[in-house]
C-alpha cells in the first residue's frame, strides 16, 4: 500500500494517482512548450494547470533534454525565484525540477515543498539540504548525463537495474535522515534509454514500485511516443494520455505532465472503472 506523501506544506493521499503538472521556463525543451523565461507566462500557466486539476506544480527553468546545454544556477534562479514566489500560496505543492544544491537552497528558503532530481540527490550537498528540510523529493534514474546519455545506453537488465539503483538511493536518502514518507522514485523514462529499454520499463512497471513509496513517472510528449506514433511533441497529447493510464494500472502514483485537462479526464474515467 502506498502511503501519504509528506510535501513540504502540505501531505498528499496518494492512494489515487496525482498529476504533476509542469512549468518549463527553459529556452531549450523538446516537448515544444518552453516558456523561454518569461516569467509571466509561467505564473499564468500554473495557475491554469491548477484549476485544470493538477495535484503539484513542477517548475523547471533548465532543459534536460537529450544533449541539453547546461545553464548557470544564477540564471536558473533569476527565472524560478519569481515564480515560486506568486505561485507559492497557489493551493498545491510547488515542486522545483533542479540538480543543482545552490538552486536547492534557494528555492527551500523561498519556501516550495518538493524537490524533483533527475541526478536522485547524487551532488555534493544536495542530500544534505533536503535532509534538513521538510520539503519531499524524488529519487530519478538516469545513465549518463543529459549532454551523453543517449549516446549508447545500454543494460543487462534494465528493469532489475533500475529497481537496484532506485532502491540504493533511498536507503542512502533515509539513511541522510529523509523519512520515507518524503520521498518518491521516478524510473526516468528517455534518461539513458532506448525505445525497448522504455517500452520494457512501462510494461514492467510494477516491478519498479518501491514499498511504501509514491512511483512518478514522466512519459508526456517523450521522444518514446514519437518514435511509436511518428508524431512531434506537441501532437502527442493522446499517446502521453494513453501511456499514463498504462503507467498508473501498473503502478504509477504520480504523473508528471504537459497535457492536465486530458490526463485528467483520462484518469476520472480510470478511476470510475475501477472503483464502480
Amino acid at each position: 500500500m502506498t502511503q501519504n506523501f509528506h510535501c513540504g506544506r502540505f501531505v498528499l493521499n496518494a492512494e489515487r494517482p496525482l498529476i504533476m503538472g509542469i512549468v518549463n521556463l527553459s529556452d531549450d525543451s523538446f516537448s515544444g512548450d518552453g516558456l523561454h523565461g518569461n516569467i509571466e507566462a509561467a505564473i499564468a500557466q500554473g495557475r491554469r494547470m491548477q484549476e485544470e486539476g493538477a495535484h503539484i506544480l513542477d517548475v523547471g527553468a533548465e532543459s534536460s533534454r537529450p544533449g541539453a546545454t547546461p545553464v548557470s544556477a544564477q540564471q536558473e534562479i533569476d527565472h524560478l525565484l519569481p515564480v515560486i514566489e506568486a505561485l507559492r500560496d497557489c493551493g498545491v505543492p510547488l515542486s522545483i525540477d533542479t540538480v543543482k544544491p545552490e538552486v536547492m537552497r534557494v528555492a527551500l528558503e523561498a519556501g516550495i515543498d518538493m524537490i524533483n532530481d533527475i541526478n536522485a540527490l547524487r551532488a555534493p550537498g544536495a542530500m544534505e539540504l533536503v535532509a534538513a528540510s521538510k520539503a519531499g523529493v524524488c529519487l530519478m534514474h538516469m545513465q549518463g548525463d543529459p549532454g551523453t546519455m543517449q549516446d549508447d545506453p545500454h543494460y543487462i537488465d534494465i528493469v532489475a537495474e533500475v529497481a537496484e539503483f532506485l532502491a540504493e538511493r533511498v536507503a542512502a536518502a533515509e539513511a541522510a535522515g529523509i523519512a520515507l514518507n518524503r520521498i518518491a522514485v521516478d524510473p526516468g523514462f528517455g534518461f539513458g534509454k532506448t525505445l525497448a529499454h522504455n517500452i520494457a520499463l512501462l510494461r514492467h512497471l510494477g516491478e519498479l514500485v518501491v514499498p511504501g513509496l509514491p512511483l512518478l513517472v514522466g512519459l508526456s510528449r517523450k521522444s518514446v511516443l514519437g518514435l511509436l506514433t511518428g508524431r512531434a511533441a506537441p501532437e502527442r497529447v493522446y499517446a502521453g494520455v494513453a501511456a499514463n493510464v498504462l503507467a498508473v494500472e501498473r503502478g504509477a502514483r504520480i504523473v508528471r505532465v504537459h497535457d492536465v485537462a486530458a490526463t485528467r479526464d483520462a484518469l476520472v474515467v480510470l478511476q470510475a472503472v475501477e472503483e464502480y
